[in-house]
């Protein structure tokens, strides 16, 4: 919040305020000039953000560490309870069943995630052609 208020705080007048004299409305403002430079200074961290989420192995492994049984018997056939995230998945199966295969392939689908997501992302909303528009 506050790096979001701070770059709020520090968008180019110059261009919000020709924008006003153009006649733009402050939507027209918000979705031209506001958002893309916000999205253009905060992408990196949203996208290091969403990442880290994927991955967020220590709280629901510490809190849920026999806690759940899984009465579901696909579940207890695959070695994963309900609780689990990817992340948590491949460390049960590498530390408790040694099914190294299902999560080596496990592994490569939480790459595949993250990298298709940051590609995307940075390709869409942090353009590099746009850099000497916010300097």
């Amino acid at each position: 919040m506050l790096i979001a208020t701070g770059v709020l705080m520090n968008l180019p007048t110059d261009q919000l305020e020709s924008a006003r004299v153009d006649g733009a409305k402050p939507f027209q403002i918000f979705k031209s000039i506001t958002m893309p430079y916000l999205l253009f200074v905060t992408g990196p961290t949203l996208v290091t953000d969403f990442v880290k989420n994927i991955n967020n192995f220590n709280v629901i492994y510490l809190l849920t560490q026999d806690v759940y049984t899984t009465t579901n018997q696909a579940m207890a056939n695959s070695q994963a309870k309900e609780v689990d995230l990817l992340v948590t998945w491949l460390f049960r199966l590498t530390q408790d069943y040694y099914n190294y295969k299902m999560a080596s392939a496990i592994g490569i689908i939480v790459f595949i995630i993250c990298s298709v997501f940051t590609l995307v992302a940075f390709n869409r909303m942090i353009k590099g052609d746009r850099e000497g528009t916010y300097q």
